[in-house]
């Protein structure tokens, strides 16, 4: 027995070296010794001390641990027992303690918010987890508010706070317009750190209404987003320039607190006119090089991975030509605590001493404690053998008993570190684990490192003996490894032969044997030599080696130290390579390396090509075709085929075609067998069973191909098995109560053999059923009848001919026959979530009544009525389909105010099931669309009439109409708002009391309980003074224009074209022309002239789903423009589920038309009959062109084809709304953003993403009218 004695470093190098065994061991190299050798609980896999569960999803908190004997789990949760029995919706892994809640039954993932504790406990002791803090990620919805606009002055500067929702974890903020386009960001317009977009300074293309800011919550896959926020900026001239203030932060100081090892960012966003420069400086230091960032157009300073070091004083100054300011940031670094030895498990043997070190740092420093078992080591029970002196624990003279698993806890007010480490008292007798008698192999002069695994407790002593009774190994000729393994530095041929290893300490002995074998090392002898080759020579490179007779080399030829180049002109043969016709592309040095399983040697050489002397011309021609066809070697499967080339006729033969005639399946017909190089003149090939063979030769050269060979001698192969079976089986059903099954056929030299067949069996799956089997030739199919409905089966078909079977098939599975769905789906349910959309949810059906392969469910929904207009019209039926076992829908595309009924419907391959019980449901008031018209009639001295129609769409109970107006001067400036609220009984209105001469422009809305609808703009003028020039015409209900001017610029936009119509005033004849350009995009405007003179013209080529900007324009003289109008190009339209030549409401149309037609020509015809003219027909030959007739002098109209209507812009009920979108009337909803397989707009729970809002024309303030932006739904999905 060895005496006790105090540790000393060998001693602890010695309790670390069997640590590393012991760990070693926990990989199953050697599985009995695993199963023998008793361990403490090792926790190997946790969940995070921070772990943000998604409350959609069950909750996993994993445990893993492994030990001998495996060990039990248990937990605590907010620090007491937590009895998982008890809990029905959570259960533990089986042998594992990962613990799984269930919250798919409708329990809230909030009730398992908590603090966890794992621990793994078996008889040697307890390991025990991190404490692990559950909380369930949120992102809620943003508050409403209330925006106003952003007046801002041009060059102050301006802050817009995005104010995002507190979620866990917080939210991605950036800031997007109403197209989803990123707004441009630069050094005068950034986003900071908080979310918030600062602007340095504002200019005029700053105004804008859509600046949204956007939170996307990563956790759970959503985006919230702001109202959008309207800024306009007004200019003065000149426009002040200012010294640099800064927006943020505030002050002139403030201090920071970061972490260590996090990333340290520090911002400084400074307004000011020119926009100021931002730098960054560290009082007192340099900033720490490889690891310093400048990020935000440098308002950000980026410095990863801090350290103390970092601490100290940060300064940014921002300038500008008008001066500077700064602001000093006081940074301070703590640290969480971190390890410096974090304590190792510990393997010992009964009697003796070890340690346990626990240090860790931090700022401030922390504090360690030290537990047993998962118990704190005060109140744990005590051993005699432990000593714990503040971080470390000192054992001396151990017993088993002493085995356990020690925690040490290091922690600050910044975080914890919690560490397991076992102490395994262990007396095992020596184990080899290295396999007895195992070879090695070394090349003669190399290093040999001969292995010898071992465990032991107390650790063995180990020594080496060569041969079965030699002597113990000693010398400087050996190096004895600390893990047993011994080391031969220059191993000799006489180092051959046999060692053993001897493994002994106070509890027993073994040893084992192993063989060394040392290798001749191999050599090139005869290696590559420089070559210089004329072009179209023929180049070799010679590479013989010399190698050991028990080892197999293999060669490989590198050009470039590359591959050689995919080029049949290459040919490498067994001790050289030939390169064939060289090129000038051949040049470069070519490596032959030799490698074997034990060693690689290699030699280079450099080929040159120059170009050849001049010879005289050649004539070069297709190869003779070969001569002498022989077969030798005949056997089963392989014959030997060899021939005698033909002339090559200058051109040297490239490679030789193989073809072969099988003349027992189809005879005259010839096959490609196979090619070789043109070298070779001798090809093995490969035969198939119950073939009769003919061959022949085609030579083929770069001229082409030579005339086939004479045919060899037939030679006919025996019959055989067949070798492989039918491919492509499959089981389709094709009616509900039959299995289709189906195959591809062998060809006729697969057969082998004569008496091609084909068995075929199947039996259901899952049932323990016998295999059914049913023997047919000549057919590729066959139809099992009396199947139960879509029920799975295995198949399999085996060929096989006269001589038997082939190999066993591979089964495959199929189906019986599908058959319509039996049961509708049950429990539908209607959610309305706003006026225009609805979700529907509704039970699954059991998949046994499905009776199918399930594809989805279909949701049938139409208006009944509008209750609005209390007035049914006709009923069509909308269809979505909803792919896979989905369980809810959103319905797109509501009407408001209306009433809709739906029903929903399983869908398999066979079609449709019945359909589930009409849900009704009804949309809420919305806000209603514009007025139909607006008339301005009988201008006085200081009085103008307006009518209207009611909004084509009430959307709702109509409560008032919203009338704005203002007056216009000559420089088109607006002056003083003036709003009126007229009940909605009434459709007319007289306005008196106005100044005379004056233009007025007015605004004209209708309201519901909801809100404003889409305002329509019209403009008049009253006439002038008695005493002034000019006059009103009698009897003129047209306001005649104080000065030439585009007007009322109208679009109506299709999928790829737009029509632009326009209103002109002057007096002039004026060449108008139209400008268009996408939206937002800083292109150059596109220019169309109009032909003639006309007040409408016809965009084409547009892009589906794009917003464009247009303006009309005059040429010459009288130039000037209109202002800008949007516009926006529909989608690309779904197909309907009906046919419109079948309803009835369009074939009535239809034959409304066709009489009208009729009687005009019976009318035309009477006419023409008496003599007289029709007015079509006078102004035929009065105007040959209206396009190109003069213009009247008085009034600028065209003629007599000038009347009252000639200039009025589209009716307002094809005006584009204020949305820039061309609307769909009534049941003409596209659906093609909510379909499947098109651009959709939902999550994959499929609800929409973002805000459903309407979107209605903004009152106009100062005289600027604006609209608010589209909603970004359309684009959202790029964000999915």
């Amino acid at each position: 027995m060895m005496k006790k004695k105090s540790i000393s470093a060998s001693k602890a190098s010695l309790i670390f070296f069997l640590c590393q065994m012991i760990s070693a061991l926990d990989v199953p190299l050697d599985s009995k010794l695993l199963e023998e050798l008793s361990q403490p609980p090792t926790i190997t896999q946790q969940s995070p001390k921070d772990y943000i569960v998604d409350p959609r999803e069950n909750i996993v908190i994993q445990c893993e641990a492994k030990g001998k004997p495996p060990p039990s789990f248990s937990w605590t949760r907010n620090g007491t027992h937590f009895d998982i029995d008890k809990d029905a919706q959570v259960t533990m892994k089986p042998n594992s303690g990962t613990l799984v809640v269930n919250i798919m039954n409708g329990v809230k993932a909030e009730a398992y918010e908590g603090v966890y504790q794992c621990t793994a406990r078996n008889e040697r002791g307890a390991a025990i987890s991190n404490n692990i803090v559950i909380r369930p990620s949120r992102s809620p919805l943003w508050t409403k508010e209330k925006l106003e606009p952003n007046h801002v002055r041009e060059g102050d500067s301006l802050v817009l706070n995005c104010r995002p929702p507190v979620g866990l974890p917080p939210p991605i903020i950036f800031w997007m317009d109403n197209a989803f386009q990123r707004l441009p960001q630069s050094e005068r317009v950034s986003q900071g750190l908080n979310g918030d977009l600062y602007f340095s300074n504002v200019q005029p293309e700053d105004t804008r209404e859509d600046y949204i800011c956007y939170a996307r919550f990563n956790h759970t896959q959503t985006i919230q987003q702001k109202q959008p926020i309207s800024v306009k900026v007004f200019s003065t001239k000149p426009v002040t320039e200012r010294p640099p203030v800064l927006l943020t932060p505030t002050g002139s100081t403030s201090n920071k607190v970061e972490l260590r090892g996090n990333v340290l960012l520090l911002e400084c966003i400074a307004a000011g006119l020119p926009t100021p420069v931002i730098r960054w400086i560290k009082e007192g230091g340099e900033l720490p090089a490889n690891r310093t960032f400048f990020e935000n157009f440098k308002k950000t300073l980026k410095i990863i991975d801090v350290s103390e070091a970092d601490s100290g004083n940060y300064k940014c100054i921002a300038r500008n030509i008008l001066g500077s300011t700064h602001h000093v940031i006081s940074v301070t670094v703590k640290a969480s605590p971190y390890w410096i030895t974090a304590p190792r498990n510990l393997v010992l043997s009964p009697g003796e001493d070890g340690t346990l070190i626990c240090r860790a740092n931090g700022n401030p420093k922390p504090s360690i404690s030290w537990l047993t078992n998962g118990v704190p080591i005060a109140i744990a029970p005590e051993d005699p053998s432990r000593k714990v002196d503040g971080d470390t624990i000192i054992f001396s003279a151990v017993q088993e008993r002493s085995s356990a698993v020690y925690q040490c806890n290091a922690s600050n007010e910044y975080g914890y570190l919690l560490a397991n480490a076992f102490v395994n008292v262990l007396a095992e007798p020596p184990r080899i684990l290295t396999p007895a008698n195992k070879l090695y192999q070394v090349i003669a002069d190399s290093p040999a490192l001969i292995d010898c695994a071992y465990f032991g407790s107390p650790k063995p002593e180990i020594e080496w003996f060569k041969g079965v009774k030699g002597s113990i190994l000693r010398g400087n000729e050996y190096v004895f490894h600390d893990n047993g393994t011994l080391e031969i530095p220059v191993a000799q041929k006489d180092s051959t032969g046999t060692y053993t290893c001897v493994a002994r300490n106070k509890l027993g002995k073994t040893q084992n044997e192993v063989q060394l074998e040392v290798k001749d090392p191999t050599m090139i002898i005869k290696q590559p030599e420089y070559k210089v080759i004329q072009r179209s020579a023929q180049a070799s490179f010679e590479c013989v080696i010399k190698h050991d007779p028990t080892l197999l080399p293999t060669v490989i030829w590198l050009k470039d130290n590359n591959e050689l180049p995919d080029d049949e002109r290459f040919l490498v043969g067994k001790d050289n390579l030939t390169i064939m016709n060289v090129t000038d592309k051949d040049d470069g040095t070519y490596t032959c390396i030799v490698n074997t399983t034990l060693d690689s040697v290699s030699a280079s050489a450099v080929l040159t090509v120059v170009a050849a002397p001049p010879t005289p011309a050649i004539i070069y021609a297709r190869p003779n075709p070969p001569l002498d066809l022989e077969l030798t070697g005949q056997l089963e499967r392989s014959i030997e085929l060899s021939w005698v080339p033909g002339e090559e006729n200058n051109s040297p033969i490239t490679n030789f075609v193989i073809e072969y005639e099988d003349g027992l399946h189809e005879p005259g017909v010839w096959h490609y067998q196979t090619e070789v190089p043109g070298s070779q003149t001798t090809v093995q090939l490969k035969l198939s069973p119950y073939v009769n063979y003919s061959f022949r030769v085609i030579a083929v050269n770069e001229i082409g191909r030579s005339q086939p060979s004479e045919p060899s001698e037939q030679y006919l192969t025996k019959s055989a098995n067949p070798d492989e079976n039918p491919s492509n089986v499959q089981g389709i059903g094709s009616e509900p109560d039959n299995l289709v099954i189906t195959w591809e056929s062998l060809k006729g030299f697969q057969s082998n053999g004569p008496g091609l067949q084909y068995k075929v069996s199947w039996r259901q799956k899952d049932v323990d059923d016998e295999w059914t089997s049913v023997v047919v030739a000549n057919v590729s199919k066959y139809i099992v009848s009396g199947t139960p409905t879509f029920v799975p089966y295995e198949i399999k078909v085996q060929a096989l001919n006269d001589l038997g079977y082939a190999p066993e098939p591979s089964e495959v599975i199929g189906h019986s026959g599908e058959d319509l769905p039996m049961v509708a789906p049950g429990n539908v349910q209607v959610h309305v979530i706003n006026s225009t959309l609805a979700k529907v949810h509704w039970d699954p059906v059991p998949l046994k009544s499905v009776r199918g392969h399930l594809q989805g469910y279909k949701v049938y929904y139409w208006k009944v009525q509008s209750l609005s207009r209390r007035s049914k019209r006709h009923v069509e039926k909308k269809i979505l389909t909803f792919r896979g076992n989905k369980t809810f829908g959103m319905l797109p595309g509501l009407e408001p105010y209306s009433s809709y009924k739906l029903n929903v419907r399983v869908v398999n391959g066979k079609g449709e099931g019945p359909a589930s019980p009409d849900k009704m449901f009804k949309t809420p008031e919305g806000v209603p669309s514009s007025p139909s018209f607006l008339k301005i009639t009988n201008p006085t001295l200081d009085s103008l009439t307006l009518e209207w129609g009611s909004p084509t769409h009430p959307n709702g109970v109509l409560t008032s109409y919203i009338l704005k107006f203002q007056p216009i001067n000559n420089t088109h400036e607006l002056g003083p708002l003036v709003e009126i609220r007229i009940p909605a009984n009434e459709s007319s209105l007289i306005l008196k009391n106005l100044n005379y001469s004056t233009r007025y422009k007015f605004y004209f809305n209708a309201q519901t309980s909801v809100g404003s609808g889409s305002q329509i703009t019209e403009e008049a003028v009253t006439i002038m003074d008695e005493a002034g020039i000019l006059r009103p015409a009698v009897g003129a209900g047209k306001v005649q224009p104080l000065y030439p001017r585009i007007r009322n610029v109208t679009t109506a936009a299709a999928e790829t074209y737009a029509n632009i119509s326009w209103e002109y005033e002057g007096p002039d004849h004026a060449n108008f022309y139209v400008e268009y350009g996408v939206a937002g995009s800083k292109e150059d405007w596109k220019k169309e002239i109009v032909n003639g003179s006309r007040s409408f013209f016809v965009l084409k080529g547009l892009t589906p789903g794009t917003a464009y900007k247009v303006r009309v324009g005059a040429e010459g003289l009288s130039g000037f423009r209109s202002s800008e109008d949007l516009f926006e190009t529909g989608p690309a339209m779904a197909s309907r589920q009906v046919d419109i030549a079948t309803q009835g409401w369009f074939i009535g149309l239809m034959c409304a038309v066709a009489l009208l037609i009729l009687i005009l020509l019976i009318v035309c015809f009477i006419r023409r009959n008496k003599g007289g003219k029709y007015p079509v027909k006078e102004k035929e030959d009065a105007h040959a062109d209206p396009e190109i007739q003069p213009m009247k002098e008085d009034d600028g109209t065209f003629g007599e084809y000038s009347d009252a209507e000639d200039h009025k812009p589209l009716k307002k009920g094809s005006r584009t709304p204020s949305d820039r979108t061309v609307k769909k009337e009534d049941s003409d909803d596209s659906l093609v953003d909510y379909g499947e397989g098109v651009n959709g707009q939902f999550n994959e729970d499929g609800s929409f993403i973002g805000q459903y809002s309407g979107k209605k024309e903004k009152e106009p303030a100062e005289g600027n009218e604006s609209s608010e932006a589209p909603s970004p739904v359309n684009a959202m999905n790029s964000f999915v």
